[in-house]
């Protein structure tokens, strides 16, 4: 098994091992076969997600169906392979002046290269030196990495790209990936089907379809679970307190997968879905997707990108306002990078799956302290299975968030850094679904709430409830809130978390499910490194 966790990376704060066959080392006698137990080590195990006897992750559903999902898919090939190291074929250097032309020029010779067989054209590498770039820089075609020589701050041996000027306004210094928006929507003609089954719950990977003839394993297909007034009605409308409800249309729940197997009319896909499909509250159905426009197997790599502003960092946002756009990819990366002065993001994804993010650092936003910027690590609509892994955020309204409502699913945050806090990381607007931050940490920060696992009310336009079946999972948020409420129809859940956890959020809503707060020894310590380990078993 090739894969981005070993078993022994899976260590408590003490620095035992707790995965698979290593739980005997903590007092978890496999030869008893009882369900592990952990009292004598000081570790404890959630009710909604523990290990049995098999040593084998267990989760158990409430008396709604509500369960914690397996947030294991994310990243890039669902983190079953290392982010590769592809060949360099070719070193730039810095010119005088601005850069863009000379940059997208060596780009685009690397993107008409034959790709080789596992699909990569080869590396760009910028040689260490400052590169004024005035414009934005394009990798669009699959196969091509930009790599850059370090992301530190000395020119002579790090690649530093200084953003200049404002044209267009609000622009994306890199786009990595496509350049067209389709929504998902193109369907392969005669391919469309309903979803039979009553009830397919969170987590599930199999259901019933009409009539699957026109289906075949390795199918990329688009699920809809349409946005009903039935279904509009089961959830409160939204929960948009005094702004106007959501209506019919505006959010359906949208997942891209694809097919693992078909057996009659039984259709498996590759990654659970993340939210209940109830047939009585909607007519859900699915669909070979054409994939058009799509970029794949490509990536970004050790630069710093340090946007050019004048004046207050908490005026001036007449600048380059994203770092790098993840957009319209599948399999794609960005690592071991430093994004200065961004307004809005220094990554953000949107139609993008199996994204890794890792290594990263988002800082010293230099905009206006307000709605819709300082949004760190973003993920936007349509970003399924984006695994954020070790990235620091400074300075943040929304450090570690999913803005993407509900066509935004699968998303992790692990062990992700919040330091100087001006809002909280969270499930943003109308019903993402799917979210966890694992062993999350904010440091210094300057409000009082810092994770919102919860409702939105009538902030923003009316984003009601952020977020389902998310989950918060050993935390630290200081002396600040996590907050996590429940919504209708689903859960949300703060699991070994420390702080102020509560139900008790800017808008009245039912707690969400609280467990081990501010108690020490939670194990596993982390849920997604846990959860992938169990599926490679």
């Amino acid at each position: 098994m090739t894969n981005v966790f070993s078993r022994r990376s899976l260590l408590g704060a003490g620095g035992a091992v707790v995965g698979g066959a290593a739980l005997g080392s903590l007092g978890m006698s496999q030869a008893s076969g009882a369900t592990p137990q952990a009292s004598t080590t000081g570790l404890w195990q959630s009710e909604r997600v523990r290990y049995d006897a098999k040593y084998r992750l267990v989760y158990t559903a409430d008396a709604e169906g509500n369960r914690i999902p397996d947030f294991s898919y994310a990243g890039y090939k669902y983190g079953d392979s290392p982010i590769p190291h592809v060949r360099t074929v070719k070193t730039v250097k810095p010119i005088e002046g601005d850069n863009t032309a000379h940059l997208q020029a060596a780009i685009d010779e690397v993107a008409g290269r034959t790709p080789d067989h596992a699909g990569f054209r080869g590396a760009l590498l910028l040689a260490p030196g400052n590169y004024s770039v005035a414009g934005t820089l394009r990798v669009n075609q699959s196969g091509v990495v930009l790599r850059g020589s370090g992301d530190g701050a000395d020119p002579e041996r790090h690649t530093i790209i200084q953003a200049t000027g404002n044209t267009p306004v609000s622009r994306d210094v890199i786009v990595l990936g496509g350049g067209t928006s389709t929504s998902w929507r193109g369907q392969v003609p005669g391919t469309r089907t309903d979803i039979t089954s009553d009830w397919v719950q969170v987590g599930s990977r199999s259901f019933e379809v009409a009539d699957a003839s026109a289906l075949k394993k390795g199918d990329n297909i688009i699920l809809i679970h349409p946005c009903t007034e039935a279904w509009l009605t089961a959830v409160d409308h939204g929960g948009t307190a005094t702004d106007a409800g959501w209506t019919v249309d505006s959010q359906p729940i949208t997942y891209n997968r694809y097919i693992h197997s078909i057996r009659g009319n039984t259709v498996t896909v590759d990654v659970p879905l993340f939210e209940h499909l109830r047939r009585d509250l909607a007519q859900s159905y699915l669909y070979v997707w054409d994939r058009a426009g799509l970029v794949t197997g490509v990536g970004v790599e050790s630069l710093r990108i340090d946007i050019q502003f004048a004046g207050d960092p908490d005026v001036d946002e007449a600048h380059a306002w994203v770092g790098v756009k993840v957009r319209q990819v599948e399999d794609a990366w960005v690592r071991d990078s430093t994004f200065l002065h961004f307004a809005k993001a220094g990554v953000e994804t949107t139609e993008a799956t199996r994204v890794t993010v890792r290594n990263c650092r988002a800082l010293d936003p230099a905009s206006v302290v307000t709605g819709g910027l300082r949004y760190n690590f973003n993920c936007e609509s349509f970003s399924q299975q984006v695994l954020f892994v070790d990235c620091h955020a400074t300075k943040a309204r929304h450090a570690f968030i999913s803005n993407g409502a509900s066509s935004a699913s699968g998303i992790v945050f692990l062990r992700g850094t919040s330091e100087g806090a001006l809002a909280s990381s969270e499930g943003h607007r109308r019903w993402s679904q799917g979210l966890l931050w694992d062993n999350h940490r904010d440091v210094a920060p300057q409000v009082d709430l810092t994770l919102g696992i919860y409702n939105r009310g009538d902030y923003g336009t009316g984003h009601g409830w952020a977020t389902s079946h998310s989950v918060g999972w050993n935390c630290d948020t200081g002396t600040a809130k996590l907050v996590v409420q429940k919504p209708p129809t689903a859960q949300n859940y703060a699991i070994g978390c420390r702080g102020v956890v509560t139900g008790d959020g800017p808008f009245s809503q039912p707690a969400g499910y609280i467990e081990g707060a501010n108690r020490p020894g939670l194990f596993p310590p982390s849920l997604y490194q846990a959860q992938y380990l169990d599926r490679h078993r």
